[in-house]
């Protein structure tokens, strides 16, 4: 069993952020393969089956920096492994609509990624890092914050369409395949 994770912050006001674009995957997921999120504990959760694998679709519900709170339960409830989650968030490090796809390693900085690293006690899960683009005026904090723009939609629904076939590929081929893929 996999859990799937997307990163993001709960509520209206976030729904459509740059730093909800782990959830937007997340959700693209769970309609493609007809899973139901649902609120258990601190998160929205489905299961389901994915490519012929069952897997946990999770939405953290506990506002990014606390994102290892809602990854630990679920764990816990399902006795998933550290290695076999994958996590997707938002990198500003990467320009609009480009993906990266990890084996493992550091945050690089995210916060969301910290606090699951702090909770889980491991860096070895697979990650799909969405590129957001870097702020204009260095101001991260209120830039992950914001809004894709109306012309930015189209990057965003072509990198979350390539996110929902990393995540494909990671389950039916592996992290080398997906890597050799979706890394240049």
């Amino acid at each position: 069993m996999l859990l799937i994770v997307g990163l993001g912050n709960p509520g209206k006001e976030y729904e459509r952020t740059r730093h909800n674009a782990g959830f937007m995957l997340v959700d693209l997921l769970s309609l493609s393969a007809g899973i139901k999120l649902e609120k258990k504990g601190r998160g929205l959760w489905g299961k389901g089956r994915l490519c012929g694998e069952e897997v946990v679709l999770l939405k953290p519900q506990t506002f990014m920096n606390l994102s290892g709170e809602a990854v630990s339960e679920a764990r816990a409830f399902y006795k998933i492994p550290a290695t076999s989650m994958i996590v997707a968030y938002d990198d500003c490090d990467l320009p609009l609509g480009k993906l990266r796809v990890r084996k493992d390693g550091g945050s690089g900085g995210h916060r969301g990624v910290n606090s699951i690293i702090a909770s889980v006690g491991s860096r070895e899960f697979q990650r799909i890092r969405l590129g957001i683009g870097r702020p204009p005026h260095n101001d991260t904090a209120g830039y992950v914050l914001t809004p894709f723009a109306k012309e930015e939609q189209g990057d965003l629904e072509e990198m979350l369409n390539r996110g929902k076939e990393a995540v494909e590929l990671l389950i039916t081929g592996g992290i080398d395949q997906a890597m050799n893929k979706f890394n240049p």
